[in-house]
């Protein structure tokens, strides 16, 4: 095993090679010179910004002797929070995320740092630095597994919320380890939890667990929300946790999500009445301007969802209606306009309507679905992109069963490789079955482009499942 010097015995190097004393080393480097001696003689450490100052005296990287620091000054000496917090903020501003990885490993054996470590987290967390903040909240996580705690509860949520990303297969695994944490939440932060675990059910089509959560969202908030006008007949405090919403919208979207859920497995009469539900917003006694917001887009949708559901079930009469209804809401945000005309496709591939002059008259709003901009929620941030390989996979469907093959093959190879990100595969199931249906009417090129995506499937399977490609 290599010997690796002491930052301390490189530092007499430097010194004696450049003709340096003491004196004028702590002058060029603005470390007062009591600091180096204490730290050469007595073996006092330096602070890490003192450090950062010798490293840049020294014409070395930024950073360049922190693995060295920590391994002294941190792990064989227990050094106490003053000394790692630093340490640990610019580890994290230099984004030296295994360093940060080294630092938590070595200190949660003492379960006093984990309030500090779990505070220093969710600083990280709220300055959007969340592959820091993850490691921090895994270490707290960690150290007190066996602990029925809020703060247990809460790096679970933070972990959850920043693992969850576009492969379905990690945020299933991610949603069901979440799950059993929600209760331990408070009870108003429950129901933003639950929310986002909807969410994610909702992306990966869970239609069980959708409903069941779903259903759990609507009974807490009812609860919470009787809670809330009892209290204020009785001059009481609002609760100090904050919603992300109005606390009746929870109610609410608990019935558009069991809605969704019913209209997913055919029952479009059930899924009315959930519709119905929740356009009937007499009960909700706030008139403030966020909450006539809110009662106006719930109303806005459930005129919408009731076309969409006598569209799904047959009634192909509703369809003008309905157009009409997304002509006169066009000028809404570009993430309703793709639900709104995927419904539409959806009911002319089922029941075999010609859409050209709906498609043409969309056709700005479909081109620049591409462009769809950043998630701004869990809701933007997965449910939309399946919308999005939906609506490709659509689309393809019904221009190649027009004959319109080339147009078909373009929308199928774009909805193909999103669903390839989304590693979804019962969504890359079925556009190779479409495609290898229309094989015959591709041309070469793009038989090459799907034989590539195919192969490119098949190798991301082999390095995930640890079988080994021996001919590569």
């Amino acid at each position: 095993m290599k010997h690796t010097p002491t930052i301390l015995a490189e530092l007499e190097d430097y010194l004696q090679q450049n003709g340096l004393t003491l004196a004028q080393f702590a002058e060029n480097s603005g470390v007062h010179q009591r600091t180096l001696n204490n730290w050469i003689l007595k073996h006092r450490p330096v602070a890490i910004h003192q450090l950062d100052r010798i490293t840049f005296a020294m014409e070395l990287p930024e950073g360049y002797y922190y693995d060295r620091y920590i391994e002294h000054y941190i792990i064989e000496r227990s050094s106490d929070w003053r000394r790692i917090e630093p340490v640990l903020f610019r580890c994290v501003e230099l984004d030296k995320l295994e360093a940060i990885q080294r630092i938590v490993g070595n200190i949660m054996d003492n379960l006093l740092y984990s309030p500090k470590l779990f505070d220093m987290a969710e600083t990280l967390f709220a300055q959007g630095r969340h592959a820091a903040a993850l490691l921090l909240y895994e270490g707290v996580a960690e150290a007190e597994k066996y602990q029925h705690s809020e703060r247990l509860a809460i790096c679970q949520y933070r972990m959850f919320t920043i693992q969850v990303g576009d492969d379905q297969n990690r945020n299933l695994k991610a949603a069901n380890r979440f799950e059993p944490f929600v209760e331990r939440l408070d009870e108003i932060e429950q129901l933003d939890a639950l929310k986002d675990l909807a969410n994610v059910y909702r992306s990966l089509q869970e239609w069980d667990m959708l409903y069941e959560t779903a259903r759990k969202m609507r009974a807490k908030a009812e609860i919470q929300y009787s809670i809330k006008h009892q209290q204020k007949k009785r001059n009481r405090e609002e609760p100090a946790k904050k919603l992300s919403r109005p606390m009746f919208v929870y109610i609410t979207y608990a019935d558009l999500l069991c809605a969704s859920v019913c209209e997913a497995q055919g029952d479009y009469e059930q899924a009315l009445q959930f519709t119905y539900a929740y356009a009937d917003l007499d009960w909700v006694i706030e008139t403030d301007e966020d909450t006539q917001y809110w009662v106006s887009l719930y109303q806005h949708w459930a005129e919408g969802n009731t076309y969409v559901n006598k569209l799904h079930s047959g009634d192909t009469s509703v369809l003008p209606n309905y157009v009409e209804y997304i002509t006169a809401t066009s000028i809404t945000d570009e993430n309703e306009k793709l639900s709104k005309l995927l419904n539409v496709m959806i009911a002319a591939n089922r029941y075999t309507i010609d859409v050209d002059d709906v498609l043409l008259q969309f056709e700005e709003d479909i081109n620049s679905f591409a462009q769809l901009p950043a998630p701004t929620d869990m809701y933007t941030q997965q449910v939309l992109p399946n919308y999005l390989a939906y609506f490709g996979y659509e689309l393809a469907y019904y221009y190649l069963y027009k004959g319109m093959h080339s147009t078909g093959f373009k929308h199928l190879k774009s909805a193909t490789l999103k669903t390839i990100v989304l590693n979804n595969e019962t969504y890359f199931i079925n556009c190779m079955g479409l495609f290898e249906h229309f094989k015959a009417y591709a041309v070469d090129e793009t038989k090459l482009e799907f034989s590539k995506l195919i192969e490119k499937v098949w190798l991301n399977n082999v390095k995930k499942n640890g079988t080994a490609n021996r001919r590569d």
